[in-house]
């Protein structure tokens, strides 16, 4: 899907990495859209810096690597993009996520919880989504941590479910004895994250940094 957006808008594609790729001529790559596995995700990436390529990456799992691939990134004078998503309708709902949680921060009586599903071909649990969301919530409560599947006091419980083809579904809730207030994003298919990182990648070309889809979108 990637390929074909990136095509409509006028793109070519020059290479493509996989488990069967050996040698791969840099020479032509303006930008690289890297949507791998976790396992070769890093590798992938520092590769493109070497080679002084840009990145746009949204492999979610491993991320204990990443700050290792910034400081490649930047020894390299390279240029990089991590999203854990990048459908436009996304990030904007994790701007809302913070917004909501900053209101309902000193709210005591108000207790959060998360769920994510996508579809059954999804390796890592929970989603990246689901945690940058976790990680604006903390940012702006009381909350100390969060959790898969279990609820304790200052952790939030994260529910992920793995069903059929759904793209991706992000829900919010914030529950006391008297009410529910919920916020939730429903993909309707996986075009937005490709147009997404095909957005990215355009916006990359040409720049040196580490970036965000915030920098993308002029959220900041």
């Amino acid at each position: 899907m990637i390929e074909q957006i990136a095509i409509n808008r006028g793109h070519s594609i020059v290479a493509k990495i996989d488990l069967n790729s050996t040698k791969v001529d840099y020479s032509e790559t303006d930008v690289a859209i890297d949507f791998s596995t976790p396992e070769s995700a890093f590798k992938n990436i520092t590769d493109c810096f070497e080679n002084k390529v840009p990145v746009v990456s949204g492999t979610t799992g491993w991320l204990s690597n990443y700050e290792d691939a910034v400081n490649i990134c930047e020894e390299k004078k390279g240029a990089f993009i991590y999203a854990s998503n990048f459908s436009l309708g996304v990030n904007i709902f994790f701007e809302l996520n913070a917004y909501l949680a900053k209101m309902m921060g000193n709210l005591e009586q108000y207790n959060v919880a998360m769920e994510e599903i996508h579809h059954t071909q999804k390796l890592d649990a929970p989603s990246g989504t689901a945690i940058t969301l976790a990680e604006g919530i903390l940012a702006h409560t009381p909350y100390e941590s969060w959790r898969l599947d279990k609820a304790e006091k200052n952790v939030i419980p994260i529910t992920s479910k793995r069903e059929g083809n759904v793209p991706g579904t992000h829900t919010i809730t914030y529950e006391s004895n008297v009410d529910t207030v919920e916020i939730k994003h429903s993909a309707h298919n996986r075009e937005g994250f490709a147009l997404g990182a095909v957005i990215a990648a355009e916006w990359i070309k040409g720049r040196t940094g580490v970036f965000s889809m915030k920098d993308v979108l002029n959220l900041k």
